[in-house]
Parts: C-alpha cells; structure tokens; sequence
C-alpha cells in the first residue's frame, strides 16, 4: 500500500500523524511541500476531494500576515490554488495520499484509525 503523508516537518499537527503512523506499523513516505514543492494539479485533486475552502489554511499566520485586499481575492478554487502555490504554508496539513488518491486532511486519531488500520 503506497502511501505520502504532504507536509512540513516542523508542524506540530504532521508531527502528532507521523507519530501515530509510526506507532502503529504503518509505512509512509514523506513529501516536504516546503523543499520539494507542490503543483497546482496536486492541489486541484485535493480541493476537489476536501474542497478549497479546507485546503486553505485560514487560521494560520500565514494566511493572517496576508493584507485585507490580499485575503479578500481568494474567493474560488483558482484563486485559492494561486495564493496556495505562492504560501504552501497555508496549505492545510497533512494530507495523506493513498494509491494516488487524496483521503485524510489534518490529523484526527479517531479518522485515522477507521481508515487506516
């Protein structure tokens, strides 16, 4: 079962999911966004398996440094996806692929467990 786990490393929400994928046997590979980058066609699967307005990362700093014009520009999938290619940490994190298909955002244990085990 080919699995990708797309994050930052130093986010205490990846880290909290790769610890639970550890402890529980579950073999990953890890896709850092912030060093190996992300594609718009990536995002484009993500938005429409979880919708744009999840995938934009709204409560972080990040996206509150942005100015009111900027915030105020992202109103659909395309602009979302613009300003997301630009502020990969804005990106909601994690998320985990499996077989090529986008299936869990964030970490919630509970999910996790009823997915993937």
């Amino acid at each position: 079962m080919q699995m990708i786990v797309y994050g930052i490393p130093n986010c205490n929400t990846v880290k909290k999911a790769r610890t639970w994928l550890t402890d529980n046997g579950i073999d990953y590979e890890f896709h850092d966004f912030k060093k190996q980058g992300i594609t718009a066609e990536k995002l484009q699967q993500w938005c429409a398996a979880f919708g744009w307005e999840v995938v934009l990362n709204k409560k972080g700093t990040t996206w509150k440094k942005l100015t009111p014009d900027q915030q105020a520009a992202v109103k659909d999938e395309k602009s979302a996806i613009a300003v997301l290619l630009n502020h990969t940490s804005m990106i909601k994190r994690p998320v985990v692929e499996q077989q090529g298909k986008a299936i869990l955002i964030s970490f919630d244990e509970e999910l996790y467990s009823k997915l993937l085990k």
